[in-house]
């Protein structure tokens, strides 16, 4: 198949599941092509797009999309539209609340089928509010224009139909999945820290939660890793707690290199689809504590589990593995394993290729 991959910025976990995707389709004797924002993601993204061209045999073409709804779209879908006609393709998978306008705009118009993947996006919206009511009322509307829905995980899928409705279009559940290397225990620095975060620094992912279960541990240390818009505010909480000798600030670094940093991975979000980062925490067999949103509990136990905005329940968990270090990383080292049989790159593409095909 030619297969077009259609979203906005290239950055985060959407970007890695395309890459991996694209490269895995390519692997599996699919043609593709890739069209995304020309303006964000900066040299790090070059560096990505450079190790993902030898896969791409249809092209990477990069364009004007705003991150707001704007007149701007107008001639982003229009480009979109051009590029899918010229070169051809039987399959524009968009991706993300943009990518999935484009793509779907633009498939009647190229001779193809309209795939969407949400990741989240306009599924944290509510009906409820005005901004709300402008994103899932555009997304219900083009549910007419849409061939197939591919989620990353159960979760997503009922968000999905409780705001939009499936209705009778086709669509299916695969879980993004991991490459083969990625499955190897992390050796853990000696001056590592008791905690460690790994994420984008903005009041969504929780971190602030985090430093506050963390005030009343005493002699507790944590390395947090990323870099965000909240970065600063998350810096100043810190300090006003007495922490900055004990919680550290990295900026950002690939999540492999940031592994060895600490003992135990936390992932304290309020909101999440699915995360890779929860993926390759398990692959690297590290502990982890999550909470339990989006699809992260259909990955984990609920051992592993924590309420969402709750510090005294996240405090006792940290406790918990403070207590009992290494039975917490026996029962990582099971859980690697298990995910090693189970959720593979090349499964995922396999899957998805395999839905096309209904189409």
């Amino acid at each position: 198949m030619r297969i077009l991959h259609v979203f906005r910025a290239p950055i985060g976990g959407l970007f890695r599941h395309i890459r991996d995707l694209a490269q895995a389709q390519a692997e599996l004797g699919h043609e593709i092509g890739i069209i995304c924002d020309a303006n964000t993601g900066g040299p790090q993204a070059d560096d990505l797009f450079a190790e993902l061209k030898p896969h791409c045999s249809l092209g990477i073409k990069r364009i004007s999309m705003g991150r707001l709804p704007g007149f701007g779209d107008i001639m982003s879908a229009r480009d979109v539209g051009t590029f899918a006609k010229q070169v051809g393709f039987d399959i524009l998978h968009g991706h993300g609340a943009k990518g999935g306008v484009y793509a779907r705009l633009a498939a009647s118009r190229a001779g193809a089928k309209a795939v969407y993947t949400a990741h989240g996006g306009t599924l944290h919206y509510s009906w409820k509010s005005p901004t709300g009511l402008i994103f899932l009322g555009v997304e219900r509307l083009l549910l007419t224009k849409t061939d197939g829905l591919v989620f990353v995980c159960d979760y997503e899928k009922r968000t999905f139909d409780e705001k939009l409705g499936i209705g009778s279009t086709k669509n299916c559940v695969v879980h993004n999945g991991l490459w083969p290397h990625e499955f190897s225990p992390t050796k853990v620095s000696k001056t590592a820290s008791d905690v460690l975060f790994i994420g984008e620094l903005r009041m969504l992912k929780g971190v602030d939660v985090l430093i506050e279960a963390l005030a009343d541990i005493d002699g507790a240390t944590a390395t947090i890793v990323g870099d965000g818009p909240d970065r600063g505010i998350f810096e100043t909480l810190v300090n006003s707690k007495g922490l900055s000798d004990k919680i550290k600030f990295t900026g950002a670094m690939p999540a492999h290199d940031a592994f060895g940093l600490g003992k135990l991975m936390v992932i304290p979000s309020r909101h999440e689809s699915f995360p890779y980062i929860v993926l390759e925490a398990i692959a690297a067999h590290k502990p982890i504590i999550a909470s339990d949103v989006g699809g992260i509990g259909e990955v984990l136990d609920a051992s592993c589990l924590v309420r969402a905005n709750d510090k005294d329940c996240l405090k006792r968990h940290i406790q918990r593995f403070l207590d009992d270090p290494e039975a917490a990383q026996t029962q990582a080292n099971d859980r690697a394993k298990l995910l090693k049989e189970h959720k593979s790159v090349h499964a995922m593409a396999s899957q998805i290729c395999a839905f096309y095909d209904t189409l």
